[in-house]
């Protein structure tokens, strides 16, 4: 059977405090969108766990979070783990879009249904946790605040926004990002403020730490927020992503064309809207 995993981005993050385990208290408003892997799950008579993948410079062993995903399941309700899994990449690696946790997100929903466990939410919620910070929000399939670490989900209703995303060619690890968060400072004429609108508004904390190694990044998020087409951008949870909320679907053909054109060929872009 197939299954998609979306990508997600962070429409709020504030980071609060370091906790004493290492990680980060946050609050973030988290949507999925329509950027999507495809994984192609089936239950095997014998052979144990077997996993391939389309992007080659991904791992396919136990570093993998889909594998892991698929051992603890089976582990957890005492499944031997004969399991196909066929991982078709589009979500691009180190961008902030969520991709590997969506992808064990995915696999934990998707061995619910074919080994016909019927767990309720709130017990898949809590084995996502045990994978990482972002893996129970991909369990709900709608946009949520998430707290905590990231593990304690409230699903929240939101309008679907047009977005135009864009990742340079490289990635931002996670871990750098916040570790440098409480001392990093603000580059003087570039828009740190929350962006408003309707339904919330536009905020990243880690825009700052970033912003500060990455400046390519700021200049790309400044150059969005000058174009006419563009009602708000962000980048997406530690980068390196920025994605631009377009004021209209249609705009934003034209907008990728013209950012191409500034910044070069060597960047990926992906249209795409909240789901």
């Amino acid at each position: 059977m197939k299954f998609l995993a979306p990508a997600k981005v962070n429409l709020s993050l504030r980071v609060l405090r370091r906790r004493d385990d290492g990680f980060h208290d946050i609050e973030t408003l988290m949507a999925p969108i329509s950027i999507f892997d495809t994984l192609e799950i089936e239950r095997r008579a014998g052979g144990g766990l077997q996993f391939t993948c389309s992007d080659a410079a991904l791992p396919t062993g136990d570093e993998n979070l889909a594998v892991r995903a698929a051992r603890l399941f089976c582990g957890k309700f005492g499944y031997e783990p004969h399991v196909r899994i066929a991982l078709n990449k589009e979500i691009p690696h180190g961008a902030g879009l969520g991709g590997g946790s969506s992808d064990a997100a995915t696999v934990l929903l998707a061995l619910d249904q074919l080994f016909e466990t019927n767990l309720p939410c709130k017990e898949l919620s809590q084995l996502a946790a045990e994978l990482g910070s972002d893996v129970p929000f991909f369990i709900h399939q709608s946009a949520a605040w998430c707290r905590g670490r990231g593990e304690i989900v409230e699903p929240s209703a939101m309008p679907s926004l047009p977005l135009l995303l864009i990742k340079p060619p490289f990635g931002v690890p996670t871990p750098w990002a916040y570790k440098n968060w409480r001392d990093s400072l603000e580059i003087p004429g570039v828009r740190y403020a929350p962006q408003p609108f309707a339904w919330g508004e536009l905020v990243n904390d880690l825009d700052r730490p970033v912003f500060e190694k990455y400046l390519q990044l700021a200049e790309l998020k400044q150059w969005l927020l000058a174009q006419p087409e563009t009602a708000g951008a962000l980048m997406s949870g530690s980068g390196a992503t920025v994605f631009a909320v377009l004021r209209e679907k249609s705009q934003g053909p034209a907008l990728a064309e013209r950012t191409t054109s500034e910044f070069g060929p060597g960047f990926w872009l992906a249209l795409a809207k909240t789901v």
